[in-house]
């Protein structure tokens, strides 16, 4: 790349991995909420937990549209929508009295916001910006954003609630949120700037073959199996950590460390795209994370246990979305990418939704995440085994990258 292309590159993929770091950081310390805005509304966990289930199912409902959107009338205006509608979301819930507040806030508008700023619009508007040989380490390094927010969100999230109060905590949070509306401008492009891919085709012609390959099926209903893990986790994991005896520090801690690691970890993973196959990393990330919950629910609970199982934990978070996407663009390119991965991502967000309500839901009946965990396990394993059977090989020439 010339010094103008590298000044292109590093302004598209930074600008991408801070939209990813406020959305995702944000919403994934979301549990840390849980304790004391449940206490003070006077609501179960099964409330908030179906608030935060409502949010990913709708995240992943609006996704195929507004990628959609965003193939046809440019990135940047539905990121800068959708960091809008965010911020009114979390103001909606800063000032929540009931369950119904934190479903509109937390569930419609934040699941909005989310689908019009998230991974689906966010890493297609990379994508399309930056050469193809690079375009797997630049989804590392954007996904890799989300990590890092989800790292220095969690200390300034319990720094906020413990001195001013979970509701004020969300209004100085709105305000961050806002920073996505700007960062927008640089991430501007639709489908008609690119010409990877067959030009002729139409965005229904492109679904319609997406939905015959059997490949895209299958990193589909792996997809389900990320999000029901990731966001069982980051929503349940503080409280589960406070019912076994451990404080609100070592459950924001454990959170940190998640984001912390899975920085290094997303990273790697994109990076490590570029050069392997990505359905062999991608069964061996869910293979791993079936060993690791199944180890962390077998040792003594102990603080160690818990900071090793977080970090590691980190390690495999999100490196699966750099490797997903890339796939998605590597078989079918680049052209209709948002449309393509967004139905993958609305899958992802079908098992985020049962994985947390189940976990809200299981707790408040049987008194313990049990149920949730094992189901965790076994859906890994079979992750693990359904991306070994996808074939990489590209539809046609143009779809091909490294």
């Amino acid at each position: 790349m010339n010094a103008s292309a590298k000044r292109i590159f590093w302004v598209v993929v930074i600008a991408g991995a801070l939209v990813s770091s406020l959305g995702m950081g944000i919403r994934q310390n979301f549990g840390l909420f849980l304790p004391p805005m449940t206490a003070d509304l006077g609501l179960g966990r099964e409330a908030f937990a179906f608030a935060m289930a409502l949010q990913n199912i709708l995240w992943g409902v609006f996704t195929p549209i507004t990628g959609a959107l965003a193939d046809k009338y440019g990135s940047g205006k539905m990121i800068a929508l959708g960091g809008a509608v965010y911020a009114g979301g979390l103001v909606i819930m800063a000032n929540a009295t009931g369950a119904t507040d934190l479903n509109i806030g937390a569930g419609l508008f934040i699941g909005f916001g989310q689908a019009a700023a998230g991974f689906a619009v966010v890493l297609t508007a990379v994508a399309r910006r930056v050469p193809a040989e690079k375009r797997s380490l630049a989804l590392g390094i954007a996904s890799a954003g989300g990590s890092f927010g989800q790292f220095y969100m969690a200390p300034v999230s319990l720094g906020l609630i413990e001195a001013i109060g979970w509701s004020t905590a969300l209004l100085y949070i709105a305000g961050l949120a806002m920073v996505m509306v700007a960062l927008a401008m640089a991430l501007t492009g639709s489908s008609a700037d690119t010409r990877e891919g067959d030009p002729a085709q139409t965005m229904g012609q492109a679904m319609r073959e997406a939905a015959g390959h059997k490949g895209y099926l299958y990193l589909t209903a792996g997809f389900f199996v990320c999000g029901f893990q990731i966001s069982f986790i980051a929503v349940h994991f503080p409280a589960f950590l406070l019912d076994a005896g451990f404080t609100a520090v070592t459950g924001a801690t454990a959170i940190a460390l998640i984001g912390f690691f899975n920085i290094i970890g997303t990273y790697a993973c994109g990076a490590l795209g570029g050069r392997y196959s990505k359905k062999y990393l991608l069964s061996i990330l869910y293979f791993l994370r079936a060993v690791l919950v199944a180890v962390f629910l077998m040792v003594p609970p102990t603080e160690t246990a818990v900071l090793v199982f977080a970090s590691a934990m980190g390690a495999l978070w999100l490196g699966t979305v750099p490797l997903t996407s890339g796939l998605v663009g590597q078989i079918f390119g680049v052209r209709y990418m948002s449309t393509l991965f967004g139905v993958v991502f609305f899958s992802h967000q079908v098992g985020s939704f049962i994985g947390v309500w189940w976990g809200g839901w299981s707790f408040d009946a049987t008194g313990s995440y049990d149920q949730v965990w094992i189901a965790s396990i076994v859906l890994g394993l079979l992750a693990a085994l359904l991306h070994l059977l996808i074939s990489e090989r590209p539809l046609r020439p143009l779809a091909q990258e490294t």
